[in-house]
């Protein structure tokens, strides 16, 4: 296992010159569908960070797990309903994997402890939308931030990020004793959130909230070291570089999305070549707009004729003069306005 005091200077060193060229940025606008219940922490920033699960059998019963971040961990239907809450304290990010048989698992990052970062594993219960608590395991040395998944057989990895830019992955194996071991650390050199992994080329992407987001081989034996593949630069992909989100479509194609809460914005990039595809704004229409985003979520496929074509799930760091919640697009909307 490589140690955490080598990698900082590995990561320093991969971060090499990025340019994506000067052509014109368009930001076109969408409207929100539907927004969620606030959380119940007000007068704060609070709600962080969404996942979704798509109901194949009945798309408009899917569920959206999301983050109060002072409080604990809530479940909503599309119509934006609180459908289950669970209080357990400060919990930043959250991600999901269906693993069949065993279960929908749901994983949240808890810096309850901002010295030790911990990983608490729930199974999500489709018919009740109840969170049932399975295990906590260890997340790495620090304060808990960003948290994404990936599938492994009858396993899954965890990638925990922690706010100084440690990555600890976690191996975990489902069972009666749910376990999770740490395999390896991965580095970036300032603060990060937000990361996503794409399990058809191994690709870990993990966002420098100041910096732009950088990519790594996710297998537990790969290369530690990572490549710093798109900067911030003020006007495509603009700070901070806070949730990110992947649209996979075919054997390599579809987008990478990341929030852009600098200016309040979102920007796809195709893969697999990262390639800049646009940005575009939630405004106001029915419902309100949306700034200051920190976690998004993109889930492909039909849930329901309000979203045909896939369901993306926004923070909103304003929604004044109610508290903090999430807005639903429809990525089908997306895509037209964008011309994709």
């Amino acid at each position: 296992m490589i140690k955490r005091s080598s990698l900082l200077a590995a990561a320093l060193v991969a971060a090499a010159p990025f340019s994506q060229g000067q052509a014109q940025v368009v930001t076109v606008e969408v409207k929100a569908k539907a927004e969620t219940v606030p959380v119940g922490t007000t007068a704060d920033d609070a709600a962080d960070d969404p996942a979704i699960w798509r109901n194949r059998r009945d798309p408009a019963a899917s569920l959206i797990v999301a983050t109060d971040k002072k409080a604990g961990l809530y479940v909503y239907g599309l119509d934006g309903k609180v459908r289950h809450f669970v209080a357990d304290g400060r919990l930043n990010n959250v991600d999901l994997v269906d693993m069949g048989r065993a279960g929908i698992m749901v994983v949240a990052s808890d810096r309850n402890d901002e010295a030790a970062a911990r990983l608490r594993l729930y199974r999500l219960d489709p018919a009740t939308a109840q969170l049932v608590p399975l295990a906590v395991f260890d997340g790495g040395a620090g304060e808990a931030y960003g948290l994404c998944l990936v599938r492994r057989g009858s396993g899954f990895d965890a990638f925990s990020v922690l706010k100084d830019g440690l990555v600890a992955q976690v191996q975990v194996r489902l069972g009666k004793a749910p376990k999770g071991t740490i395999v390896r650390y991965l580095k970036v050199p300032t603060q990060t959130e937000g990361c996503v992994v794409d399990p058809r080329s191994e690709t870990l992407y993990v966002g420098e909230e100041n910096v732009g987001i950088w990519t790594f081989d996710a297998r537990a034996r790969g290369p530690v070291l990572g490549k710093l593949a798109v900067r911030v630069d003020g006007t495509r992909l603009v700070a901070d570089v806070e949730g990110l989100a992947l649209a996979p479509q075919g054997r390599k194609g579809g987008w990478l999305v990341a929030s852009s809460q600098g200016d309040n914005a979102y920007v796809l990039f195709r893969l697999p070549d990262l390639a800049y595809a646009g940005r575009f704004r939630i405004a106001a229409g029915q419902f309100g707009s949306v700034e200051e985003t920190d976690g998004i979520e993109l889930k492909l496929g039909n849930f329901g004729p309000d979203y045909p074509a896939g369901l993306f799930v926004a923070q909103d760091g304003m929604n004044e003069p109610a508290a903090q919640n999430f807005k639903l697009v429809s990525w089908a909307e997306v895509l037209a306005k964008m011309g994709q």
